[in-house]
């Protein structure tokens, strides 16, 4: 008897619980949010579900988007900052942004 309560009153609802943090956690997904290209380089800014980081992928101007054979770059703060990462290090451009 006491076991029939604790699985209604305690069990069941930490399991239901349980159930949906895990599924909110698996749906959150990254997104792309631009495409480009600069020098001899491309790339995708891709952005997680939040807008909370961004990262780039890049691959030569000659290889297809469907070629694994891409960097993916660490995270970003905002998308200005990746952006200006890939114009400085990548598109070969000089902005007062970049490092010298």
């Amino acid at each position: 008897m006491k076991f029939r309560i604790f699985l209604k009153v305690v069990l069941i609802p930490s399991l239901a619980v349980l159930s949906c943090l895990t599924t909110a956690h698996t749906a959150l997904a990254d997104y792309l949010t631009s495409q480009g290209s600069g020098g001899n380089y491309r790339y995708e800014l891709w952005s997680s579900d939040d807008n909370g980081s961004y990262y780039l992928k890049i691959w030569s101007i000659e290889a297809s988007t469907n070629s694994k054979s891409y960097i993916t770059t660490p995270s970003f703060d905002s998308s200005r900052e990746a952006l200006i990462y890939f114009d400085c290090n990548y598109a070969e451009k000089s902005l007062p942004e970049c490092p010298r």
